[in-house]
């Protein structure tokens, strides 16, 4: 132990430091290049979060293009077939005019031919013939606007109905 004891005081507390600081040395090298590792799977992670984004943002935008597509074809489908309810409307409107002047007509026939009958016949039955003409005529425009109501709102529930089953058939 001789030799130990050569040593000063001061060379040990040295060779201690030096010890020490390599060891903590040692220590800042590895938390570095563990450090900059954490730092190439965070850019990593960072690209593939971006990438998955930006596939479902296209997916999204694809999907909203397709039920957008959907809904513009069952509404031009629905549009044509408003077209054709309006048409059969004026059509109708013009055939139901037609009846009501033929109604017209046969009231003043009927006034016309019950000169011969007694004065009370002949009121009693005008209007009745009248009446009967005019609740006639009112039930005829209530049913036609009826029939254009309940065709336009049958179209409208069948576009809406064809728009959803077209989105969720594609969407499968």
């Amino acid at each position: 132990m001789s030799w130990l004891a050569a040593m000063p005081a001061w060379c040990w507390w040295l060779i201690a430091l030096v010890v020490v600081g390599c060891g903590q040395q040692y220590r800042v090298v590895v938390a570095q290049g563990e450090t900059a590792e954490a730092r190439t799977e965070l850019a990593d992670y960072r690209l593939v979060v971006a990438e998955n984004s930006r596939r479902a943002a296209a997916q999204a935008r694809a999907e909203e293009q397709r039920r957008q597509k959907v809904a513009d074809e069952e509404g031009e489908h629905a549009r044509k077939n408003l077209e054709e309810v309006t048409i059969r409307t004026a059509a109708a409107e013009s055939a139901a005019g037609g009846l009501r002047g033929e109604i017209a007509r046969l009231r003043a026939g009927r006034s016309a031919t019950c000169d011969t009958i007694a004065t009370q016949q002949r009121q009693a039955g005008a209007s009745a013939v009248v009446v009967l003409g005019g609740l006639l005529e009112d039930a005829d425009r209530m049913a036609g606007s009826c029939a254009t109501a309940l065709e336009r709102s049958r179209i409208a529930g069948l576009a809406c109905e064809a728009v959803v089953e077209g989105i969720r058939r594609k969407g499968e």
